[in-house]
């Protein structure tokens, strides 16, 4: 466990920084002590270097909160887009430079004003943007979490990982099994009621996401065991006819 003086100085963010992102809900410690310190460990820092980069990219605060909280959130995913605009970032930032040093060794006489075009970085922010947090989908469970208490978010979530609970029960089957099957049906119909409306399509990419190797497939295997997310992606498989 890190304090927060602790992580600011290892991670550059500001303790007034820190502070704000625990009274707005976007990053809260892991614990407090008796006398109301803050405490991080390692997956809180995880979860700050997410924050931290979507700043880098000049995304509100109020928008990395909304995807963070996404229940279909993919880190690997948003990676390798937060990596695709980083590097549109610093070519755009080269591309300044070398046009500054052109003005200066020609006196002001350089006129280009197309180094200062964004429009390509732009719409790529603007896609990953839809895929991040202004789905359909994203909506819908953003009207379902109105209202509810935070209790009963825990145990909406409580419910969701209890299901692969009995996924780790069942990793001695077929995926292909009835039972498995069942279960696999419990899952699709648990994230319509509480999340959002889960075609079979979003639930394979959801199957897929949980054995990619990532935040989620922890967090399963931690509940069913170790095999458990890569057993409920090909039991997903199955039941879309994806196998």
């Amino acid at each position: 466990m890190r304090t927060v003086n602790e992580v600011s100085k290892l991670t550059g963010a500001s303790i007034r920084a820190l502070q704000y992102y625990d009274k707005i809900g976007l990053l809260k410690p892991t614990k407090y002590t008796e006398s109301g310190y803050r405490l991080y460990d390692d997956t809180a820092l995880e979860l700050l270097q997410q924050i931290l980069l979507f700043r880098e990219l000049e995304f509100p605060l109020k928008e990395i909160k909304e995807i963070l909280s996404r229940p279909d959130f993919n880190t690997n995913r948003a990676l390798e887009q937060q990596i695709i605009l980083l590097t549109m970032k610093k070519e755009h930032l080269e591309n300044l430079i070398r046009f500054a040093r052109e003005i200066q060794l020609t006196g002001g006489k350089t006129m280009d004003f197309s180094v200062f075009d964004t429009k390509k970085m732009d719409e790529y922010a603007r896609q990953a943007k839809e895929q991040w947090g202004e789905t359909a989908e994203y909506q819908e469970c953003q009207q379902k979490a109105q209202g509810r208490s935070k209790e009963e978010e825990k145990t909406i979530m409580e419910g969701f990982m209890q299901l692969f609970v009995e996924f780790g029960k069942l990793k001695g089957a077929k995926p292909e099994t009835y039972e498995v099957q069942s279960q696999v049906k419990r899952l699709q119909d648990y994230i319509t009621e509480h999340f959002y409306k889960c075609s079979k399509e979003i639930l394979f990419s959801l199957g897929q996401m949980y054995a990619d190797g990532g935040e989620f497939t922890a967090n399963i295997d931690q509940a069913g065991g170790k095999g458990t997310a890569e057993f409920a992606a090909e039991a997903i498989r199955v039941f879309c006819g994806r196998a």
